[in-house]
């Protein structure tokens, strides 16, 4: 992958090779490598106008992406996991937050603002099941648009033992290629015409409003192609529907604009916080803060008081 960017952003091997740090030869090499392996041309070099890739070579890379994106969360939860055993055998006296949390690219960013903070990405109903067994302290959740909270959502607002609180608003809707090419609007849409949809794993917040959509446009969820394929994160859904492997998916304003897609709103959702009410408020107050004000910030979030205001 590495080689297929640099050669594309450099347009020469010999900029493959400078970017790299390998030599010319070895660069080719590695290029006449992948070739082989694939039969066929990755490159095409032009006398006078050096090199760029073939449909193949950039077809290729664009998979190689989202499979890295699609890839991420693992990596990341088993980084996670090693970091987190040698902090302990390091720094055995100092106290961390173990936060379970849904999917959520502004949220990530004020974790890794937050060294103390050790984050598991979860499904929601994932995340708020580990808080309710003692192996987290907190857990980040959403269940869809406006109104009131669904089973076994509800008994968190209702429980003694925790302290829940609204995190940011987000906008979610239908993501589409460039150009919405097979005019979708809705559900309904998706299952008429037999759009290949890329699904939020199960326990996702996101996929849980998505299938209450279809209950209410009457649409079984069976009916849509490709319910069944699953994916953990909004950028790995983007992913493929971006390279072409699916057509339409569910997800934020911010990860459409993110990977240039067409993109349809169905309504704002509140994220929350869910947190062991014996866990001191001010222990995740700085993150909390954090994540109201960058939602102030970016396309597609809000502050939860905005909303409030307008409301």
């Amino acid at each position: 992958m590495a080689l297929l960017e640099a050669l594309e952003r450099t347009g020469s091997l010999q900029g493959v090779a400078l970017e790299l740090g390998v030599s010319y030869r070895s660069a080719w090499g590695q290029l006449s490598a992948l070739e082989h392996a694939l039969g066929r041309p990755a490159a095409v070099k032009t006398k006078g106008h050096g090199s760029a890739l073939t449909p193949l070579g950039a077809g290729l890379l664009a998979l190689l992406k989202a499979s890295q994106v699609r890839l991420g969360p693992a990596l990341a939860a088993e980084e996670l996991a090693l970091a987190d055993g040698l902090r302990r055998l390091m720094e055995p006296d100092v106290a961390r937050i173990r936060l379970a949390a849904s999917h959520d690219p502004l949220l990530l960013e004020a974790v890794e603002a937050h060294r103390e903070i050790d984050l598991m990405v979860a499904g929601s109903l994932d995340a708020i099941a580990r808080l309710r067994d003692g192996a987290v302290e907190a857990a980040g959740f959403h269940f869809g648009s406006d109104g009131p909270p669904p089973p076994p959502f509800d008994g968190l607002f209702r429980d003694a033992d925790l302290a829940v609180t609204p995190l940011f608003r987000r906008e979610q809707g239908l993501l589409f290629a460039p150009g919405n090419p097979l005019r979708l609007t809705d559900v309904a849409d998706i299952a008429a015409r037999k759009a290949r949809f890329v699904n939020r794993q199960r326990g996702a917040g996101t996929r849980i409003w998505f299938e209450r959509l279809c209950q209410e446009a009457g649409v079984p969820i069976a009916s849509i192609v490709g319910h069944q394929t699953e994916e953990f994160t909004h950028q790995a859904v983007a992913a493929l529907i971006a390279t072409g492997a699916a057509d339409v998916g569910m997800g934020t304003r911010a990860v459409a604009e993110r990977f240039a897609l067409d993109y349809r709103p169905f309504g704002w959702e509140t994220y929350y916080l869910a947190a062991r009410a014996s866990l001191p408020p001010a222990r995740l107050a700085p993150l909390r803060d954090l994540t109201r004000r960058r939602a102030g910030t970016v396309s597609g979030y809000a502050p939860p008081e905005l909303y409030q205001s307008e409301a």
